[in-house]
């Protein structure tokens, strides 16, 4: 006998098993059971306040509802696709445990309002999570950078050696990227705490609902003003793919450099084992595949993304099947973005950072031509001036094979004779780093002032 739908009066013959497989979502939206029981708990305690149906059936319905609950989060819960969503398998199941009751809980509601409502209450708990996992990662960007306020590293433009940096200061970029990122889906849970429960299909109910009730009995901020808008827009899990995206473009990029700083070219930092994995064919290989993943795993997540504008652009008000598409890719990107956050907060814990090499690295190179050109700016020589003079040095000591620290000062004196012997200590990178004063730079006392304004805001 072919299974009844709860949809079926309309119909006379039913979906082939193929067909129906095709639009089914049970296979994923399955994740947002625990959610679709606690928002049918909301509505059926205010259809019982309000009268809409007798209280001792709400109270049936309520046992039942909480009962499936205890079911699932045991893992004692079987779903079936023929029942093709998360709703009407819970409803299935509510009705096989209390009887024909159980209709009376989609009384002034719709699956459009309630899978709305499903993904708001699913989004809001994983914002939640995600926010407290990026403070944990942004706590030990700032652990790590205070341990290294005076760690010399070069800093980079066009992957090129240019002026010797804090490595504290290096951290502390990242931290600020992540404090963005933590703001950004603090806003974007502003939009995710909002009920749509009560729009029903798309345009309300007759019913003499109490929308402020569901809401508040959910923990929602505000329940949506318009109940068009309320089922058919999905700005809400954009804006957390897009903010989802910017996050993971960040961790890419420090993800990029923890790369090639355990590469034997740079061997600044080493991965613990935890983080590692080996060659199949040649053993002396340690690789940073987890910093690897989370590079690759950027394009699923922009996929993501790039995938529900798609979906969205063409659709007309309000609720159209094409919507379906609006949960694989929420679920995807949530479960990717919270363990890459703890995989990169774990290397950056663990890894070993090799200063001298990263100290010694900013020695046998150009990099403190800058300081040359602002000595003798600072004596008075116009920059450009400085700049070209410092620019004939370089070359003189690339083809001679020696540093700007190399010269003698007599040939410095030939050059100008504003150079004095104090140029030697001006050229040392450590001096390099810690005279950068200005606000925000890379100086010792800048990068202690921002891990200190920072400690203030986590």
């Amino acid at each position: 006998m072919a299974e009844k739908k709860l949809w079926g009066g309309r119909f006379e013959a039913g979906l082939e098993k193929w067909v129906e497989e095709f639009g089914a979502s049970i296979s994923f939206d399955q994740k947002m059971a625990e959610f679709d029981i606690k928002g049918s708990l909301a509505h059926v305690t205010m259809l019982g306040e309000t009268g809409i149906i007798p209280q001792k059936e709400a109270d049936t319905i309520k046992k039942g509802l909480e009962e499936l609950l205890v079911a699932y989060q045991s893992g004692e819960l079987t779903f079936d696709v023929s029942n093709e969503d998360i709703h009407m398998n819970i409803e299935s199941l509510l009705t096989e445990k209390i009887g024909s009751v159980a209709g009376k809980l989609h009384t002034a509601r719709s699956r459009n309002d309630q899978v709305a409502t499903d993904m708001h209450l699913y989004l809001k708990a994983k914002l939640g999570e995600v926010l407290e996992k990026l403070a944990h990662l942004r706590s030990v960007l700032l652990a790590l950078a205070e341990e290294h306020v005076e760690t010399i590293m070069p800093g980079y433009t066009h992957l090129q050696h240019a002026q010797p940096i804090s490595f504290g200061h290096h951290l502390m970029a990242y931290y600020n990227m992540f404090i963005r990122d933590s703001e950004r889906f603090t806003f974007n849970l502003k939009h995710t705490d909002l009920s749509p429960l009560g729009a029903a299909a798309l345009a309300g109910t007759t019913f003499p609902i109490d929308r402020q009730r569901t809401s508040d009995l959910m923990g929602f901020a505000a329940p949506y003003s318009n109940s068009l808008d309320a089922v058919s827009d999905r700005d809400f899990i954009l804006e957390f793919l897009a903010n989802s995206s910017i996050l993971m473009m960040h961790m890419s990029r420090i993800c990029e450099e923890i790369i090639s700083w355990c590469s034997q070219e740079f061997r600044f930092v080493t991965l613990s084992d935890t983080f590692s994995t080996g060659s199949s064919i040649m053993p002396q290989k340690k690789n940073p595949d987890m910093a690897e993943l989370i590079r690759g795993k950027s394009g699923r997540v922009y996929g993501n993304l790039f995938g529900l504008l798609t979906v969205m652009k063409s659709l007309p008000l309000a609720y159209n099947k094409d919507l379906q598409e609006d949960k694989e890719g929420m679920f995807d990107t949530a479960e990717t973005i919270t363990v890459a956050i703890d995989i990169l907060a774990g290397m950056l814990t663990s890894m070993t950072v090799h200063k001298e090499h990263m100290a010694a690295s900013t020695e046998k190179d150009f990099s403190n031509a800058t300081e040359l050109a602002d000595y003798l700016a600072s004596k008075g020589l116009p920059f450009r001036q400085a700049h070209e003079i410092v620019g004939k040095l370089v070359l003189e000591c690339s083809k001679a094979g020696y540093y700007l620290q190399d010269i003698p000062l007599a040939r410095y004196k030939e050059v100008s004779d504003l150079i004095d012997a104090d140029i030697y200590e001006t050229l040392s990178s450590k001096t390099a780093v810690e005279r950068r004063h200005s606000l925000g730079g890379t100086g010792f006392d800048q990068v202690s002032w921002q891990i200190k304004q920072a400690k203030q805001d986590l």
